[in-house]
């Protein structure tokens, strides 16, 4: 799978895909796949991993799998090509569609739960990174992460910040945590997608990560907790602004 220079497959992927139960593998393997491409973790243009690789890592069967990339053809998130470079390939969303849909979900959302039930996850998360601390491997993955963001494009950006925001979550040592993190950050991410991207923003929201890094890697749960919860509310008054 061709992957963008600043992030491995599983850096990206791992958050997100996992095994599925017993049961209900086609919907949750729907579910998982529909959440790679809704947080932008292979963005439109790119390649999804190749189907032995994404049937393992979910736990499926390959005929289960095409089943499920096939509900995402019909729905025009994905193309598969032939050939030497093919395989399943996420397609941009078209502007004016695209809008549509998201007024569509917007209007369906109970943005107060999604965002309180976010705070929750992220101010936890943060905690217990670092009150339970980091490997050096993960301490340098965070760190990777949080230089993504600063190098960021501005049309990359809310793309980065969502995989720093997940390798956290992820980094945090419960899985069920991170699965749930995944989802309400899917929905957080049409919520942003209706409203401007605003640099002065994105500058206080970087100064924002940058301590936050900082108090998770010196161990100071207290710090880690307090710098999340600024963050999420920065971002819940933007939204509420705009969208409320």
């Amino acid at each position: 799978m061709p992957v963008d220079a600043d992030s491995g497959a599983d850096d990206r992927l791992a958050p997100v895909l996992r095994p599925v139960r017993a049961g209900n593998g086609f919907e949750e393997a729907l579910e998982q796949i529909l959440q790679v491409v809704r947080l932008g973790l292979v963005p439109g243009g790119e390649r999804l991993p190749a189907e032995r690789d994404l049937a393992e890592r979910l736990g499926i069967s390959r005929v289960t799998l095409r089943e499920v990339l096939k509900v995402l053809q019909e729905q025009g998130l994905v193309e598969s090509r032939r050939g030497r470079y093919g395989g399943t390939f996420v397609l941009a969303r078209a502007d004016a569609a695209g809008q549509d849909e998201l007024r569509r979900r917007v209007a369906a959302t109970d943005i107060e739960d999604v965002l309180r039930f976010r705070e929750v996850l992220e101010v936890g998360a943060a905690g217990l990174c670092a009150e339970h601390g980091l490997t050096e491997e993960q301490r340098s993955r965070l760190r990777r992460a949080l230089a993504r963001t600063r190098d960021a494009p501005l049309t990359d950006y809310r793309r980065r910040d969502t995989l720093l925001h997940l390798t956290l979550a992820e980094l945090c040592g419960s899985p069920s945590l991170t699965a749930q993190y995944a989802a309400v950050r899917a929905t957080v991410n049409d919520l942003l997608d209706c409203i401007p991207l605003l640099v002065r923003n994105l500058e206080h929201s970087q100064r924002q990560h940058a301590a936050l890094v900082e108090a998770v890697l010196d161990g100071d749960p207290a710090g880690a907790r307090e710098v999340m919860r600024e963050h999420c509310a920065g971002t819940a008054a933007l939204l509420r602004g705009f969208l409320a």
